[in-house]
């Protein structure tokens, strides 16, 4: 196996370029956190929705209360 030699400058544009792509994937992972916790918020509402619309329904007839 032959080894590759980096200069200086090639080495900091390699480190340069993971650092970019380490702040994007924090990015992308801060934007997914809002997301989920919107995504949870929306569930949360909809399960108290669910059950205060089976409280109200009367399964045997299907009518309201």
């Amino acid at each position: 196996m032959s080894k590759t030699r980096y200069t200086k400058a090639q080495l900091e544009q390699i480190v340069y370029t993971q650092l970019e792509n380490l702040n994007a994937i924090h990015d992308l992972l801060r934007i997914m956190k809002v997301q989920n916790e919107l995504i949870d918020n929306a569930n949360k509402k909809l399960r108290d929705e669910v059950i205060d619309f089976k409280k109200r329904v009367n399964y045997g007839t299907g009518k309201f209360k």
